[in-house]
């Protein structure tokens, strides 16, 4: 079986006319979780909400090729048939329509008319993967994150994650506002997909979140676009100096720091 590949080659991005990714070159390969760190304002968010398809980001030039094809040509529906997933900083809420509802609509949308997922082996799935991330049964009957608490929220985006299992994973500061022990659950759910058939890109501010999910690669953005590429130890340096550090020692200026 081919290992699935994302290659972002030079993406441009601007919103209401000004440039904040310019030049944003990744490739991510199945088995393989990035770290994407970077300061505020310097064009993290934007990359991913560009990749999947947000109409308030437009892409002025460069590509997302997803095994060949790229992204950025197709509707946000098809994109996420393809098998792309966000994870997003701040998970809506969904009036009138439960968890289960929404993850098994979700499912089928994937999956095609006529291949429609059997429904006890959608509940025992359900099931096994709430009791995996801890969550009360309750929950599948609750409309889709209204009322929850944000650390109910992404523990719920990791359901999802979990439950449509797609071919590449953008978790987009999932850990914001995370509790070690909400940390912990949401760390748990991401390492049950590591596999050859699954890549990730875990945006995020700290390296916290990155003591539970070990990262293959920790990338650092800045003036939008990538300055810096390592390992582990690259997260473990921003933590001990800083951006102000990083900045210092590749020469990059405060005024280059775009906004989001």
């Amino acid at each position: 079986m081919t290992v699935p590949e994302l290659k972002i080659k030079d993406l441009h991005v601007s919103v209401e006319g000004k440039s904040i990714v310019k030049g944003f070159d990744l490739t991510i390969k199945g088995g393989e979780i990035h770290a994407l760190m970077g300061p505020n304002g310097t064009g993290k968010s934007t990359v991913a909400s560009a990749i999947m398809g947000h109409p308030k980001y437009q892409v002025t030039g460069g590509s997302a090729l997803l095994e060949g094809a790229n992204l950025l040509d197709m509707a946000v529906d098809e994109r996420a048939r393809a098998g792309m997933f966000l994870a997003m900083q701040y998970p809506s809420e969904v009036s009138g329509v439960t968890n289960a509802e929404f993850l098994r609509t979700a499912i089928n949308g994937r999956r095609g008319e006529g291949n429609e997922i059997p429904l006890m082996k959608f509940l025992k799935t359900l099931d096994k993967k709430m009791d995996m991330l801890e969550m009360d049964q309750k929950f599948a009957e609750r409309y889709v994150n209204e009322g929850f608490s944000g650390g109910e929220k992404k523990r719920n985006e990791i359901l999802q994650l979990m439950m449509l299992e797609p071919k590449f994973a953008i978790l987009d500061e999932i850990d914001s506002g995370l509790d070690i022990d909400a940390l912990k659950w949401v760390a748990k759910g991401v390492n049950s997909m590591r596999s050859e058939n699954f890549g990730c890109l875990i945006i995020t501010h700290y390296q916290r979140l990155l003591n539970y999910i070990k990262p293959d690669v920790v990338h650092v953005m800045m003036n939008g676009r990538i300055v810096k590429t390592g390992g582990p130890e690259l997260a473990l340096q921003l933590e001990a100096e800083g951006y102000d550090g990083m900045k210092a020692e590749l020469g990059i200026k405060d005024d280059e720091t775009v906004e989001a």
